[in-house]
């Protein structure tokens, strides 16, 4: 099976999707918690959902989940070193980032093409990931620019 994994890694590598970066706050620390996911889709437009999915192994996803609004940050071309630092495991992910809050007060990525300001709606269990369908409380597109993509396996930006 394990040739059957490589190839199924190497079929899905070969599907280009944006990346966002999912944040939150604690309530009552502060403390700032985030991930980049590059699962992220629209599910709805009455009511507004999206949905993105996070392997069971995060150890961010309890934290920004326990914060009850987090911030979706879609990250532009220029942000492939955010999606990074998000990336890693134990790391100090907010270091030297330049960020602000929503209006509801979630983190946001500063620079990012767009945001949502969210809720977490529903978790449902997928094999290895949860897929978490959020409800869209606020939004707004900040700024023209090209989105960063991720395919086979490396963050890049889509040549016209």
């Amino acid at each position: 099976m394990a040739d059957g994994s490589r190839c199924l890694r190497s079929v899905f590598g070969r599907f280009a999707t944006g990346v966002v970066a999912v944040t939150a706050s604690d309530p009552s620390t502060g403390a700032r918690a985030g991930l980049a996911a590059n699962s992220f889709c629209s599910v709805s437009l009455d009511p507004p959902l999206v949905s993105f999915c996070v392997a069971h192994t995060s150890t961010s996803w309890p934290l920004v989940r326990a914060a009850g609004l987090l911030g979706i940050s879609i990250l532009g071309a220029d942000q492939r070193d955010a999606a990074t630092r998000l990336s890693v495991r134990g790391a100090d992910k907010f270091g030297g980032l330049p960020w602000t809050r929503s209006p509801g007060g979630a983190p946001l990525l500063e620079g990012a093409l767009a945001w949502l300001e969210c809720a977490v709606e529903a978790e449902h269990p997928a094999g290895d990931h949860v897929i978490v369908v959020c409800r869209v409380l606020r939004l707004d597109a900040s700024r023209e620019g090209e989105p960063l993509v991720f395919f086979r396996g490396e963050y890049g930006r889509i040549s016209r």
